[in-house]
């Protein structure tokens, strides 16, 4: 027995199947998809501050990130780092990681498309970034170029175009946690993320971003809310970022603010209950930039917004439909009037917080859409309905300047950011590039305007 237990192979014994030298692709892949849909969907103060460059929350106590201070918290360093360490990272990595696997069209598509979404929130917060000489720390790159933003969109589009083919039916990773390696999803989500691109552009190249809108509707779009890009939380040591921010801290540091709260009850929008508690029968949302004491003021519901297990939403159908409304608007070809998908998009919304179908056509009898004002209609009603996504959010109010934002009286800048200013890290680790890209943009300002956002 003690001769038959003996392995002339020793080296089998060095293996630790508990801690493997190389991580499966399928690890990091969910890894970089974890880090992207909570730091995207936060409301940390620490990080990308979307939900306060919307004006979405008022503050109760430090008003700090209300009044624009985004250099005491160092919330432009903590974003990057994250986007490129925890996100990006993680997805390039899985490239190779996969590679050595044995390779599988359909995962590498699904890591793709997961990588440009992460690149497009990048450009659309900072503009200008690293991006052809980024992630190459491992060949000595450690001071990468930045890039033009407009060239990056170039290639995204690219890159979009390229990647779609390879998708074929079936399955990718059963890993996924977004769509859980159903590839058609992931087609239409490529294809969503083309469209918003193409509006983002459309004001300095109304012919490309045409082009690409209607290319994007003729491949397909998200359908219905099955195909939104969101990542339910399982609870736990991986909630959902509100619960962590509202609940879980035990905190009471922010209310909805006003310009939400007020502009919905102009409209005596049925979905406020849904949205928001009341306050002597009333729905009171917070004054931006001041100290709002919690218990005068309306709180957001929890079970609609604050479950541990409540999904983080990056871009939805209801997105979506206001996409195709906008670009309807802007005279692409997307197989319905402005008017036919705003009346869409309003109902999603609408269905997607439990409104009776009465109610939602007596709302929009009262609020039809305005072609004659068609930035405004679809810039406000896309605000209501796309509440709590912040990025979303900030994507259509640069575009069509609506809602219309106020500078906060003690605002620390000069007024409301249309980009984050870059990491601090950069000016003393990559110098020479950063100060080159914050010459070249215009200065690296929060309120200096990317390339697309000019009217």
């Amino acid at each position: 027995m003690a001769l038959s237990s003996c392995t002339s192979d020793l080296t089998d014994l060095n293996i630790d199947p508990k801690h493997p030298t190389v991580l499966p692709s399928a690890n990091l892949m969910a890894k970089g998809q974890q880090q992207q849909f909570y730091y995207t969907y936060t409301g940390s103060v620490n990080y990308n501050n979307f939900k306060f460059f919307t004006q979405m929350w008022a503050e109760t106590t430090y008003t700090d990130e209300t009044n624009y201070d985004i250099v005491t918290r160092n919330q432009p360093r903590n974003n990057f780092n994250v986007m490129y360490n925890g996100v990006l990272n993680n997805y390039e990595q899985a490239k190779k990681n996969l590679v050595a696997e044995g390779g599988d069209a359909n995962k590498m598509a699904t890591l793709e498309i997961a990588e440009i979404s992460a690149w497009e929130t990048i450009v659309d917060t900072y503009g200008d970034v690293p991006y052809t000489q980024a992630l190459q720390a491992s060949t000595g790159q450690f001071a990468p170029a930045y890039d033009d933003a407009k060239s990056i969109y170039t290639d995204l589009f690219k890159r979009i175009n390229a990647v779609i083919p390879t998708i074929t039916a079936g399955t990718g990773y059963s890993e996924d946690l977004v769509y859980g390696g159903d590839m058609m999803k992931w087609k239409k989500l490529a294809n969503s993320i083309k469209l918003r691109l193409a509006l983002n552009l459309d004001d300095t190249d109304h012919a490309t971003a045409k082009a690409a809108g209607e290319a994007a509707y003729a491949s397909g779009l998200m359908t219905s809310d099955a195909d939104s890009y969101a990542l339910a939380f399982p609870g736990g040591l991986f909630s959902n970022p509100l619960f962590d921010d509202l609940i879980a801290s035990g905190r009471k540091d922010f209310v909805p603010s006003e310009l939400v709260v007020n502009m919905m009850n102009a409209k005596m929008d049925p979905r406020r209950p849904m949205y928001f508690t009341t306050v002597g029968g009333a729905y009171v949302g917070g004054v931006f930039g001041d100290g709002n004491p919690y218990p005068n003021y309306s709180h957001y519901q929890e079970t609609t917004w604050l479950q541990p297990t409540a999904p983080a939403t990056l871009l939805s159908y209801t997105e979506v439909l206001f996409m195709l409304t906008e670009a309807a608007a802007r005279g692409y070809s997307v197989g319905g009037t402005a008017d036919t998908w705003y009346k869409m998009a309003v109902t999603n919304s609408m269905n997607e917080y439990g409104v009776a179908a009465g109610d939602t056509s007596a709302y929009l009898l009262a609020h039809p859409y305005d072609a004659a004002n068609w930035k405004k209609s679809i810039g406000e009603e896309a605000y209501i309905a796309l509440h709590n996504r912040g990025f979303a959010e900030w994507n259509f109010s640069r575009r069509l300047d609506y809602p219309v934002f106020v500078n906060p009286t003690n605002s620390r800048l000069d007024g409301v950011p249309v980009r984050m200013p870059y990491s601090d890290q950069e000016y003393v680790l990559n110098k020479g590039n950063v100060t080159a890209a914050a010459s070249k943009i215009g200065g690296d300002k929060a309120t200096t305007k990317l390339f697309w956002d000019k009217f």
